[in-house]
């Protein structure tokens, strides 16, 4: 769910207003394109790391460490280990390479992770995360000044086409 919302109706949404509300544009002004890429890429990129710094919240809230036995490890395109506590509950979802499932692990080993006993975030073997709310803000505020200045760059054509 959060990677539609990451990839599909945060760059939708950050074009619905140009494309619902079509206006005429002078022809000599018509490369406002790059204006609408910066939200689009924007809104992926909050998307994506707003849903990560929503994960590392997670966890830090009601995650839990536990010493834990890799179950089975697939290693397709990147390294994916499915995990059980060492009591026997499984952990869901799998942990992920850049999260601690890495090259040498196999089926078997014993690792120490922090894990949401909900099942929404991703478990982790990192001790220490760091934040992106910095990154979060600058690309709130780039969406948005780029929104404005297009927004008003279009009343200002609009005028122009106002009949007099």
């Amino acid at each position: 769910m959060a990677l539609i919302l990451a990839w599909i109706v945060l760059p939708l949404a950050s074009l619905l207003v140009p494309v619902l509300v079509l206006r005429r544009v002078p022809r000599k002004q018509r490369k406002v394109t790059w204006q609408l890429v910066v939200p689009v890429v924007a809104g992926v990129a909050l998307g994506i790391f707003g849903n990560a710094d929503g994960d590392q919240v997670a966890l830090t809230q009601r995650g839990e460490w536990a010493d834990v036995v890799v179950v089975r490890k697939d290693s397709a395109k990147t390294n994916h280990c499915d995990l059980r506590t060492v009591g026997g509950r499984a952990i869901s979802p799998s942990l992920a390479e850049g999260e601690g499932c890495r090259d040498w692990v196999e089926a078997g080993d014993k690792l120490r992770v922090r894990y949401d006993p909900v099942g929404v975030a991703p478990p982790t073997s990192d001790v220490e995360q760091n934040s992106n709310a910095a990154l979060l803000v600058v690309l709130f505020v780039l969406a948005v000044a780029m929104g404005t200045w297009g927004g008003v760059r279009q009343s200002r054509w609009d005028r122009e086409y106002v009949p007099g």
